[in-house]
């Protein structure tokens, strides 16, 4: 294999149609891996000492991405655990290429993402506590902490100091400054999103921490009420009109075809039932009127304190929308989590169950629950993306719960 360092116009394997999604997903996860890091690791003396698949994100007619954490041993003798990634997709300036003749895949390592240029600067607590300097929350030694990071696309990182806890997100720079006007818009219309400080030219956002903890938290672990479906539905009107500008994105039931390419390729065996679920949602699909959405509401995304909302979380995907579709997202999220959390089974599916009453009559429904279906669709591409133990038997049950939901939707129409 030869390596070499990808200009900003080459083109990677995104362009080349003779790479289906399925050879781009076996390439990226299984034995060839190794050899992509160990290619990879030549030029720096590194030797690759283990390797797990952390991630995939694969993007029909796109190519696939892939994370992973390995060991390495360096020349001088020391070994650490790394960070790195590796795209079949389009490869950006600064991604180290690694190519054999026929197949190109590009590779970097944590925190050096070629499309998240403020990446590394939020994992150098002396960086990042010069910024929050600037911010009028510095004050002593900074501690830093990985939050979430999906390669090419976003990271969290949690920065806690002895005044303030703060959250870094950093996103593309040409979305910066759009993400940073949406958190001020919502929380001028005292919508509880974490407030933004300010921003970065290379993508960095500077968030406010909030009081509470998330829903998910507390339908697993009690300790407080959750907040009544009323109080979820309140917060959405809230949202301001000014979100509705501009094209709307994608409902649930719109995006089915494209989940079930995804699940095509990684479970060949469920590729019918998938396609068929997808062609169904499809053209059962009943457009709504276009209002402010939050986009991908669940569970993780609400703070709450005593049984009141006090946090909307990830408000980069807020935009005009169905506001079906939101409700949606939340009851097909509080599905899966039933499937994963058994001993909390019961108390979870309760309250979904009061949920969909109460969304019941602010939407059709029929197709509230053909779009609850949608949803669990998209999320049985979960188990496979984060590479989890026994994924296909999960990504099985997860398709099952969709069909079960589009025929609780089909017989809310029979006769």
């Amino acid at each position: 294999m030869t390596v070499t360092h990808a200009r900003a116009a080459e083109p990677g394997n995104a362009g080349c149609p003779e790479l289906a999604l399925d050879q781009d997903l076996e390439l990226l996860t299984g034995p060839d891996a190794t050899s992509l890091l160990r290619a990879a690791l030549q030029p720096s003396g590194g030797r690759l000492l283990s390797i797990r698949v952390t991630q995939v994100d694969p993007q029909p007619g796109r190519g696939c991405t892939a994370g992973y954490q390995a060991r390495v041993r360096w020349p001088d003798g020391g070994t650490s655990t790394e960070r790195f990634a590796a795209t079949t997709g389009h490869t950006p300036d600064g991604t180290l290429v690694v190519e054999d003749g026929s197949t190109r895949v590009g590779l970097w390592r944590f925190p050096h993402d070629p499309r998240l240029p403020g990446l590394p600067a939020a994992c150098d607590p002396a960086a990042v506590g010069r910024l929050l300097d600037e911010f009028g929350y510095g004050s002593g030694p900074v501690q830093l902490r990985v939050r979430g990071y999906r390669p090419g696309r976003r990271a969290v990182i949690e920065a806690t100091t002895s005044r303030a806890r703060l959250f870094l997100k950093i996103v593309r720079p040409g979305r910066v400054q759009k993400l940073h006007q949406r958190h001020r818009l919502l929380t001028n219309a005292g919508v509880p999103a974490p407030p933004s400080l300010g921003h970065t030219l290379d993508g960095l956002l500077v968030l406010q921490a909030l009081p509470g903890r998330t829903l998910r938290h507390i339908l697993q672990h009690g300790g407080t009420n959750p907040p009544p479906a009323r109080q979820i539905l309140a917060l959405l009107d809230r949202l301001p009109d000014e979100l509705a500008d501009g094209p709307p994105r994608a409902s649930w039931p719109d995006q089915a075809i494209h989940y079930a390419a995804i699940l095509a390729a990684a479970l060949p065996d469920r590729a019918g039932q998938a396609t068929d679920l997808a062609e169904q949602l499809a053209a059962q699909q009943a457009p709504g009127p276009v209002t402010a959405v939050h986009g991908d509401l669940y569970e993780n995304q609400l703070l709450i304190t005593r049984d009141r909302i006090t946090g909307l979380l990830d408000v980069d995907t807020a935009g005009p929308g169905q506001h079906a579709d939101d409700l949606a997202c939340l009851l097909g999220h509080l599905s899966i989590l039933a499937h994963l959390d058994r001993q909390n089974a019961a108390a979870i599916n309760r309250v979904g169950a009061a949920y969909l009453a109460e969304f019941e009559r602010h939407a059709d429904p029929a197709d509230l629950r053909r779009r609850t279906a949608a949803v669990v669709l998209s999320l049985a591409t979960g188990p496979h993306r984060v590479q989890q133990t026994g994924w296909p038997a999960a990504t099985r049950n997860r398709l099952d719960l969709a069909a079960a939901w589009l025929d609780s939707a089909s017989t809310l129409n029979r006769p």
